[in-house]
């Protein structure tokens, strides 16, 4: 049986970014460099993580942006309004790769297929895919019971299976037949969704806080929980990318990670207000969490638990990023300067603190 660990407790983020809106979903690149977020001010912003400026703003269809998705080349960012209105981007050059269009009539979540030839969205009207090298629909849409509408839905790291929060169920749809293989959970009330990147398992977050269900994809039966009880009602969820932390904002402003092995508390970082969507990092070794006082703030995940191939001398990590940093810091400045130029909105430029809030970021996927 493995030790309990001894849990990490913290108010004090490593950094700090300052937005404009309140936040509703953050995503890191695969290039670890750059992140992008979502918020209710209806703009989607792409920032330098080592910089912590802001390199784009890219204004959607002028509602609160609500899901967002990146692809997992990070050539395109998708997201969608609380109107049902979708508009997507080029990952690097940040032009719009297609007009806003009114996927459906209200909110939608949204996700990318793996290899990103298709955007998945879903509402009560059903799950729609689309071609995103002609934004076309691809044949009918399907699932048109789902009640109340679709809360999550999410590509199986395969791609061939989706999975959908309905209302107080879950569905798992094989996307190439487009049937539904399996339908549990009746009346779960489960608001979001994370697949591990082994295919092996499906973690769902409740809407009422009850807990963090754990499904195997093998059986589709509910292979444990956590976080149940009054501890705070969790609710978005991420994965790190070996699989083995999970984390999750809950309603009482802490931001809590687990350790899958055993469903243990590792670490619970205090927020002042409301975290609502979190990421991890490229290389396991931070998360960011979006807030709705408009900050993004990041932590530091305890070493015990980042990915073996992330684990290294740190003190020697943190004085070459420092120096990296002050090298750069005029390339910053003019950086900064060219995201207020091409947006209508003036931008704060992070200043970091010390040393300890700098770092390079890994390769990798989560």
């Amino acid at each position: 049986m493995a030790e309990a660990p001894r849990i990490i407790r913290s108010s004090t983020p490593l950094r700090q970014f300052d937005n404009i809106g309140g936040m509703t979903a953050v995503a890191v690149f695969p290039d670890g460099r750059r992140m992008a977020t979502n918020s209710l001010d209806g703009m989607l912003r792409v920032w330098d993580l080592k910089n912590g400026v802001i390199l784009k703003g890219m204004d959607g269809h002028g509602d609160a942006m609500q899901d967002m998705a990146l692809s997992r080349d990070g050539q395109l960012i998708a997201s969608s309004d609380e109107s049902g209105y979708v508009t997507a981007w080029h990952g690097d050059t940040y032009r719009p790769v297609t007009q806003a269009f009114r996927a459906h009539s209200t909110a939608c979540p949204l996700d990318f297929s793996p290899d990103g030839t298709t955007l998945v969205t879903g509402s009560f009207e059903g799950c729609k895919l689309w071609n995103t090298k002609t934004w076309q629909l691809q044949g009918e849409s399907f699932g048109s019971s789902f009640g109340y509408g679709i809360h999550c839905i999410r590509y199986s790291p395969s791609g061939e299976l989706l999975a959908i929060a309905a209302n107080n169920a879950i569905e798992i749809w094989n996307i190439f037949t487009r049937t539904r293989i399996a339908d549990f959970g009746q009346g779960v009330p489960s608001a979001w969704f994370v697949w591990t990147p082994d295919n092996t398992c499906l973690l769902s977050g409740d809407r009422d806080g009850i807990a963090i269900r754990e499904w195997n994809s093998s059986t589709w039966n509910q292979a444990g929980d956590m976080c149940k009880g009054p501890t705070g009602h969790p609710w978005r969820l991420a994965v790190n990318r070996n699989g083995t932390v999970i984390a999750s904002p809950t309603t009482d402003n802490h931001v809590r990670l687990w350790r899958l092995s055993d469903r243990q508390t590792i670490a619970i970082f205090q927020h002042s207000d409301s975290p609502c969507c979190v990421t991890f990092s490229m290389d396991g070794k931070h998360i960011l969490v979006g807030c709705k006082d408009k900050k993004i703030l990041e932590w530091a995940v305890p070493k015990h638990a980042w990915p073996e191939d992330a684990r290294g001398d740190e003190v020697t990590h943190q004085t070459q990023n420092y120096t990296g940093a002050q090298n750069s810091d005029t390339k910053a400045q003019d950086s900064n300067t060219e995201a207020q130029g091409s947006d209508t909105k003036a931008y704060p430029r992070y200043e970091h603190d010390s040393p300890q809030g700098m770092h390079e970021w890994g390769l990798g996927y989560c």
